[in-house]
C-alpha cells in the first residue's frame, strides 16, 4: 500500500461521509455545486474572491473565506485555495477569465481547512506555506477534511489533502521583476502568513484579521495574536484583505484590524475576570456580548466556541495564581 493510501481513511470510515454527501445532494435537489466565484479587482494587480460571513453549511459549501490572487512579472500568485477541490478548480477557471499568465506560486496562509482544501486544483510543486503550516496540515488535514464532509456534504466530493510541497520563507519574495513580502506571524494559529504587495499597498492579512464576522479561535493564543495585529498595523498599506469579511481601503483601511483587536481584547478581559470570579463554563457561555460586537456575523456561536477553546486555560491560571483579596 502506498504512503498516500495509508494516510486516507479506510473505506468503511468513508461510507458515512459518502452517505451524508449523498443525503445533502438529495436535500439540495441535484445540488447546484457552483460557488459562483467572481474575482473583484481591488488594486491594479490584485483580485479577491469575497466569501460570506456565516458558518459552514450545505447551503454555502464552505465559501465563507476570502481568497485571491496577485499578478506579477513571473505569473499569478494565488493566496489560499478555499474549502474544497471544487472551489479550487472553480477558482482557477475564474482566474483564467482575467489572465492566462502561468501560476507562479500558491500560498496557504495557515492550516485551517477553508484555506488549503482547494490545493488539488494547482500543481503540487507550486504550493508553499510556512513550515508550521505545513506541519499543521500534515497533522490535522485529514480530520479537517472529514469534518468538512460532515458540515457541507457533497461540495467536498473528490477533495483530498494536498500538503504544500515548499517552505515559504519570511521576507522579500522576488517574482521576476516584482517583489512581494511575506510576513511570518502567529496567534490565530501557530503559523500565520500575511502577504504584502508594496506596488499597490495591498495587505493580504489572512485570518489574523476578521471584519464584520467574529474571529475563530480553535488554535488561538490571544496575546500572540494581538502582537501580530500590532505588526500589521505598523505596516504601510492602502487596501487590506481580511481572511473573512469585506475588503477595506482608504479611510476605513484600519477598521478591520481595530475590530479584530477589540474582539480579542474583550475575550481576554472577560475570560480573565470570569475565571477570577470563579465562574464555571456554563455561566461564561451565557455572558452578554458587548453591543458593538453582538452584531458581527455568527458572534454568539463563535463566542461560545471560544469559551470551549480558551476558557479552561484561564480557569487553570486563576487556580494556579489566585488573586489576593483586600
Amino acid at each position: 500500500m502506498s504512503p498516500a493510501a495509508m494516510r486516507r481513511p479506510a473505506a468503511w470510515l468513508r461510507l458515512p461521509l459518502l452517505s451524508l454527501a449523498l443525503g445533502w445532494t438529495l436535500l439540495l435537489g441535484a445540488a447546484d455545486l457552483d460557488y459562483h466565484l467572481q474575482p473583484v479587482q481591488i488594486a491594479p494587480h490584485s483580485w479577491v474572491f469575497v466569501g460570506g460571513t456565516d458558518d459552514f453549511s450545505p447551503k454555502n459549501g464552505g465559501n465563507i473565506v476570502n481568497t485571491g490572487f496577485i499578478l506579477t512579472d513571473a505569473g499569478v500568485v494565488v493566496v489560499d485555495t478555499g474549502p474544497s477541490r471544487a472551489y479550487g478548480e472553480q477558482m482557477l477557471r475564474a482566474i483564467r477569465r482575467i489572465t492566462n499568465a502561468p501560476i507562479a506560486l500558491v500560498i496557504n496562509t495557515h492550516h485551517h481547512p477553508d484555506h488549503f482544501l482547494g490545493n488539488q486544483a494547482f500543481p503540487p510543486e507550486l504550493i508553499a506555506a510556512l513550515p508550521g503550516t505545513r506541519e499543521g496540515i500534515s497533522k490535522e488535514g485529514e480530520s479537517f477534511n472529514e469534518n468538512m464532509f460532515r458540515l457541507v456534504g457533497d461540495w467536498m466530493a473528490g477533495t483530498e489533502v494536498q500538503r504544500p510541497a515548499r517552505n515559504l520563507a519570511p521576507g522579500p519574495l522576488p517574482l521576476g521583476k516584482d517583489l512581494l513580502e511575506v510576513l511570518a506571524l502567529h496567534g490565530h494559529t501557530g503559523a500565520d502568513a500575511a502577504l504584502v504587495d508594496p506596488r499597490d499597498g495591498v495587505l493580504f492579512a489572512s485570518d489574523l484579521v476578521f471584519y464584520q464576522r467574529a474571529p475563530t479561535t480553535p488554535h488561538a493564543r490571544l496575546q500572540d495574536w494581538l502582537a501580530s495585529l500590532d505588526t500589521l498595523q505598523a505596516r504601510s498599506f492602502r487596501v487590506i484583505v481580511p481572511g473573512h469579511g469585506p475588503v477595506a481601503q482608504g479611510d476605513t483601511r484600519e477598521a478591520p484590524i481595530r475590530q479584530t483587536r477589540r474582539w480579542l481584547g474583550w475575550l481576554d478581559q472577560a475570560f480573565r475576570q470570569a475565571a477570577e470570579d470563579g465562574m464555571d463554563m456554563g455561566e461564561v457561555m451565557n455572558l452578554p456580548l458587548p453591543a458593538d460586537l453582538a452584531g458581527l456575523g455568527v458572534a454568539r456561536a463563535e463566542y461560545q466556541r471560544s469559551v470551549g477553546h480558551l476558557y479552561p486555560a484561564y480557569e487553570q491560571q486563576a487556580l494556579s495564581h489566585p488573586r489576593k483579596r483586600p
